[in-house]
């Protein structure tokens, strides 16, 4: 079993369709759903330290391919390992800190800067604006390593980027404006990084806690998702099995506010960052789970969940169509929207 940890989201923010009313169904136990004979994946697995957390790679391996997966999987962890350096906020000489210190309202950048604020930009737009990738000064001032910023109007739609060749572009944005990208940044490699084992028909990225997953054919990946309120143990389990004949391919994240936590000015603060108001969030909505098509797109749509709060967030998940998701509320209560329970196993 693979354990789900997140160690660690005219175009107006958090709203859609006035009567939208999401439907959900209420979950009881810690593992929900029908029961199914294939037996889950007992994978190669490698381990790193990499994007500030751990990286970990599980390929469904035979004995006769292990030296061939852990190449593979090496491989793969050096590559994050570049990507990460590129775009990390926590390096004064990384692509993305460079930009952010940059005084000028245009800025050209590298193609891999360049690709991940495109996805980022993807991202805020299809959260209807709540993870917004603009909110840099917010979160350090969340964190208590800023003062709170004067302007705390959202900007997600103030910048842009003009293509350039070989994947390069130049950023349009006031200056001052900065980004952070650590969310969509592991959302974006863990994709990535999956594609580059195409080789391997049943293979997971593991992103610090951003799951891109493939599954082939008869097989089964069996992902816990933790419950935050109690160590080892978990909400739920899915079992992610392609039908159909055709490999199966998904995006698992979670989002919450029980971790990345801190008392500032002895108040307690989240790296949750609402960008209406431009402080963490204000939510009932302890931790979301998202299953979706890619890494990428369940990162920010778990981010705006939480953001949103349960009802909004819900009905924000029902319009972007994911293909499943948990939310565990303040008061205990456990709901997913409906195409969840058949990714449930028990």
């Amino acid at each position: 079993m693979i354990t789900k940890r997140d160690l660690r989201g005219s175009r107006p923010l958090g709203r859609g369709r006035d009567n939208a009313q999401p439907t959900v169904s209420p979950l009881w136990g810690p593992i929900y759903g029908t029961t199914t004979s294939v037996e889950p994946i007992v994978p190669f697995s490698h381990a790193a330290f990499s994007m500030g957390g751990r990286l970990v790679l599980h390929l469904d391996a035979d004995d006769e391919r292990r030296d061939e997966a852990g190449a593979a999987t090496a491989f793969v962890a050096e590559r994050i390992g570049r990507w990460a350096a590129r775009i990390t906020r926590h390096s004064e000489t990384s692509d993305l800190s460079v930009l952010n210190s940059d005084l000028r309202d245009e800025v050209p950048l590298r193609p891999t800067l360049a690709a991940v604020l495109r996805a980022g930009r993807m991202i805020t737009e299809s959260t209807e604006g709540l993870a917004d990738i603009t909110l840099l000064d917010a979160r350090l001032a969340a964190e208590g390593l800023a003062d709170e910023p004067n302007d705390r109007f959202s900007h997600a739609f103030d910048w842009s980027l003009v293509s350039r060749r070989r994947g390069s572009a130049v950023v349009r944005r006031q200056p001052g404006l900065r980004f952070d990208l650590d969310g969509v940044g592991k959302g974006w490699i863990a994709d990535r990084a999956l594609r580059l084992l195409s080789e391997w028909p049943s293979a997971i990225v593991d992103a610090d806690g951003d799951l891109a997953i493939r599954c082939a054919p008869g097989k089964t990946w069996e992902v816990a998702v933790d419950d935050p309120r109690t160590p080892d143990t978990s909400l739920a389990v899915l079992r992610l099995t392609a039908t159909n004949g055709v490999p199966g391919q998904w995006g698992v994240a979670t989002s919450g506010t029980s971790i990345h936590r801190w008392i500032v000015n002895g108040g307690l603060s989240h790296h949750l960052i609402d960008p209406r108001t431009g402080r963490p969030a204000a939510t009932d909505v302890v931790q979301a789970t998202v299953i979706a098509g890619s890494a990428l797109r369940a990162e920010g749509l778990a981010k705006a969940a939480v953001i949103a709060g349960s009802y909004e967030g819900l009905a924000l998940l029902e319009r972007a169509r994911v293909r499943g998701a948990v939310i565990l509320t303040d008061k205990g209560e456990a709901v997913a929207l409906p195409q969840t329970l058949a990714l449930l196993g028990n």
